[in-house]
C-alpha cells in the first residue's frame, strides 16, 4: 500500500466530520464566543488528530464536546485577564436576544446546566441520547436533568407572565 491509499480512508472519514462545521460554528456563536469560528477551527483540528478517537455513527456530540471545552477555556482566559487588568473585552453573553423577552430573562433565570441541557435539544436539535454525550453523561442522568430544566423553565416562565401586583396609591 502506498502512503496515499493509507490516507484515503481517514481523509474521507474526516471529510464526514468536517461536514459538521457549520453547526459547530453556530453552536459556538450561540454561547457567546469571541471568536466562533476559531474555537470551531480549533474542534475541527482536534477532530482531525484524534480521528481514531471519534465515534463513527455519530461524531456531532463529540464535537460539541470538544467546543463546549474550548469555550470554556476561551471563559477561563478572559477571566484571567480581566483580573490581571487586561483591557480585553470579557466573552460575550451567549445570543439569546433574538428570544422572545420572557423567554429570554426565564432562559437567563436558570442555572448554566439547565439551560446547557435544553439549548442542546432545543437549538442544536439533538436527541435526548446525544446531549447526553456531548455532556458526557448517563442518557438516564441526562433525561432527568432535562425533565428538570423543563419544570425549571416552565415555572420561571411562569413568573415572568404572572401581572405585577397593583399598588394601591394613600388616598385613592
Amino acid at each position: 500500500m502506498t502512503p496515499d491509499t493509507d490516507r484515503r480512508p481517514a481523509e474521507e472519514r474526516f471529510r464526514e466530520v468536517f461536514a459538521h462545521l457549520g453547526a459547530v460554528t453556530a453552536y459556538t456563536r450561540r454561547r457567546g464566543s469571541r471568536d466562533a469560528d476559531g474555537i470551531a477551527a480549533e474542534a475541527m483540528s482536534i477532530a482531525w488528530r484524534r480521528l481514531a478517537d471519534l465515534p463513527r455513527d455519530d461524531p456531532l456530540p463529540w464535537l460539541y464536546a470538544t467546543a463546549r471545552n474550548l469555550l470554556l477555556a476561551e471563559r477561563r482566559a478572559a477571566g484571567r485577564n480581566a483580573a490581571a487588568g487586561a483591557s480585553e473585552p470579557s466573552v460575550p453573553a451567549p445570543e439569546l436576544h433574538e428570544l422572545d423577552p420572557q423567554l429570554d430573562r426565564a432562559l437567563r433565570s436558570l442555572c448554566h446546566a439547565d439551560r446547557e441541557a435544553l439549548l442542546l435539544v432545543a437549538w442544536e436539535d439533538l436527541a435526548p441520547a446525544q446531549a447526553a454525550r456531548a455532556l458526557g453523561l448517563n442518557p438516564t442522568a441526562f433525561r432527568v436533568r432535562l425533565l428538570r430544566a423543563r419544570r425549571r423553565l416552565r415555572a420561571a416562565l411562569d413568573e415572568e407572565r404572572r401581572p405585577a401586583p397593583l399598588v394601591q396609591m394613600e388616598g385613592t
